[in-house]
This record gives structure tokens, C-alpha cells and sequence, in this order.
């Protein structure tokens, strides 16, 4: 468990880890609303079905980044409406070794 002092220093290191970001109910059609795209087109261009096929998750570029995570100047392009599990990151759930590569556990910005 990380600690309660976590400050995210917006390094984008979870944006890049390999593995699935599963979509909540009403997490397509928020994002979809805030790319002024619509559910469909979204769902079709960002997104994928999980290997058990229980769930949506946002497609990976080559090498697992996130589809939606800019390395400069940005960072997350969906920031202010990202799904519930990016913003759970990493009281909630993280990775093996993400303490030493995540600069708002480690207090370097």
C-alpha cells in the first residue's frame, strides 16, 4: 500500500505499464462527451474488448502506453474525465516495482 502522503507528480509512468484500463459503466459515454465524439465512435477508435470479454478497456500503443497519455507537453489528454481506475492509482491498485519508478511516491517532481 502506498503512502497516504502520495501526491501524483504527474510523471506519466502508469500511463505506460502494460495491462488493461477497464471501463466503468458511464465511463465510454463521459470521455466520448468530453472528445465531442460520439459513444460509438469512441468505442470503436479508443477501445477493446479484455481477453475474458467481461469488460471494455482503452486500446495500448506499441510498448503499452496508454492511448490517450502524451509524453510532453500534455500527459493524460483525458485527464479531467479519466476512468475511475487511473484515478485510483496507487492507493487502490499498482504494479510490481512502482515505487521505484513512480516520482509522486518517491516526492521528485
Amino acid at each position: 500500500m502506498a503512502d497516504k502522503s502520495f501526491t501524483c507528480a504527474r510523471c506519466g509512468t502508469c500511463c505506460c505499464w502494460p495491462g488493461y484500463v477497464r471501463l466503468r459503466d458511464g465511463e465510454a459515454e463521459k470521455i466520448a462527451a468530453f472528445l465531442e465524439i460520439p459513444v460509438e465512435e469512441f468505442t470503436d477508435l479508443y477501445t477493446e474488448l479484455t481477453h475474458d470479454r467481461r469488460n471494455l478497456t482503452l486500446i495500448e500503443h506499441s510498448g503499452g502506453r496508454c492511448i490517450f497519455y502524451e509524453e510532453k507537453p500534455q500527459g493524460c489528454v483525458i485527464n479531467v474525465v479519466k476512468p475511475q481506475q487511473c484515478r485510483d492509482f496507487p492507493l487502490n491498485w499498482n504494479f510490481p516495482g512502482w515505487e521505484k519508478e513512480c516520482r509522486g511516491f518517491l516526492g521528485t517532481k
